[in-house]
């Protein structure tokens, strides 16, 4: 018989999706019933996966704790439990202030939840998961924490520091998920190119990518928040070598003026950030960058956020996500700068850079018009098909519509797909031959 039905609500990154699959993974060996982010809780108890890492994602977890602590005082749930980045950076006050969750856990210890329960964590099945993305796409997190000590940043208070997995053991992840159809992935780390300096002395994330890109049935890599400083460059010639590695790289680059960049603890110059950018563009032709940048970091003036504005639009990133400075304590902004930009620029500095870039990706969009891009199908939405291109990754970047009227496409499938029409974010095609990529 079924154990107690449980639901994990997970809040904030896709490296927190990766534990709660894990944990799904053991509590289905274990007999419950578990559901991921169901749109209504209908189960005994209740997990949350909380994120922490600025003021909003903070209000929202909070929120979700308290929505589930209500359903329990109604009687609709047993118990309710909080695991993650919040819990691990405010376990006692959390406590003191929510005492209707049954316990708190941080964000290494919720195997301990499972003890909890009366019951056993498994570790045969450690490296397994439930995979909640849908079954051709997975996330590989190659690590955990973070040696960087950017001024404005919680997560190294949170997670500690950089712990690289093993090599072996993440190529070994990779083929049993290959085994179960799985044919992208998205590469994730709190910081990728620090890959391996603890573990074994120097950048290894290079050769952990050529030899994930040598694996039978790996249609996709896809590699997600590096950092600009000291980017180990002999990872282009990999990019470049492998087809099956995806011309994209997501690298949070938050300013240019290089007043703000030393401000921030960045460790790099504006100069620097471009030879980067023109490096990564000439190293590997084509390749789409994703980029995040900060607006209203304390004593962020009219010109250096101009010199922002100005490298948003000299640079045109394919990919563009921007936010506004939140001061968190505990970290070295929060005890040495005042948050003196008010509340207001940092909206209107946050809505001309986002303005900005909505124009830019447009434009990118239309002159992508007639080319044939190979596409992955995601799933089936209305009277489309929507996939994605090597471009793009799931949730974050735009999507291929393609209109349900020729040719039956299978999802997780890619397909070459010619671009008749596009949007601001979105494109629109049709199925170029009948033919598979």
């Amino acid at each position: 018989m079924k154990k107690h039905t449980v639901d994990i609500i997970t809040m904030g990154c896709s490296k927190n999706l990766v534990d709660s699959e894990h944990l799904l993974r053991q509590l289905e060996a274990l007999g419950y019933e578990a559901h991921h982010n169901p749109e209504e809780t209908h189960g005994d108890i209740a997990v949350v996966n909380t994120c922490g890492f600025i003021g909003d994602a903070k209000e929202e977890s909070i929120n979700m704790i308290l929505e589930l602590c209500q359903l329990k005082e109604e009687g609709r749930l047993s118990r309710v439990y909080v695991m993650g980045c919040l819990s691990e950076r405010y376990f006692e006050e959390l406590g003191e202030e929510i005492p209707q969750v049954d316990k708190f856990y941080g964000k290494f210890n919720w195997p301990d939840l499972l003890r909890d329960l009366g019951e056993r964590y498994d570790e045969d099945i450690a490296l397994e998961r439930v995979l909640t993305t849908p079954p051709h796409y997975a996330y590989i997190k190659i690590s955990e924490g973070c040696d960087r000590k950017c001024a404005y940043c919680a997560i190294p208070l949170i997670t500690g520091h950089h712990i690289s997995r093993p090599i072996d053991e993440i190529l070994d992840e990779v083929r049993s998920l290959v085994a179960r159809g799985v044919r992208e992935f998205q590469i994730i780390a709190q910081e990728l190119t620090y890959y391996g300096v603890d573990r074994y002395g120097r950048q290894r994330l290079p050769e952990l990518v050529d030899r994930m890109a040598g694996i039978p049935g790996v249609e996709w890599i896809r590699l997600h928040y590096a950092y600009p400083a000291h980017f180990p460059m002999d990872l282009l010639p990999v990019m470049r070598r492998h087809p099956n590695v995806c011309r994209y790289l997501d690298i949070a680059l938050q300013h240019i003026s290089d007043g703000v960049l030393t401000r921030m603890r960045r460790h790099t110059t504006k100069a620097e950030t471009y030879e980067l950018i023109r490096q990564l563009r000439e190293q590997v032709p084509g390749i789409a960058i994703r980029t995040t940048l900060m607006v209203g970091f304390p004593g962020e003036t009219d010109e250096e956020f101009a010199e922002l504005v100005d490298f948003v639009r000299t640079v045109r990133f394919d990919r563009m996500g921007a936010f506004a400075y939140s001061e968190e304590e505990g970290t070295y902004a929060a005890g040495h700068y005042a948050d003196d930009v008010p509340a207001e620029v940092k909206q209107q500095r946050l809505d001309t850079l986002m303005e900005l870039q909505a124009g830019i990706s447009a434009e990118l969009g239309e002159a992508k018009v007639g080319q044939t891009l190979r596409t992955v199908i995601d799933r089936v939405e209305g009277n489309f098909y929507v996939g994605r291109t090597e471009f793009d990754s799931p949730e974050v970047d735009g999507e291929v519509l393609i209109p349900m009227n020729g040719t039956p496409l299978t999802v997780g499938r890619f397909y070459p797909v010619t671009i008749q029409s596009a949007d601001e974010y979105d494109l629109y095609g049709a199925l170029a031959q009948e033919s598979r990529l």
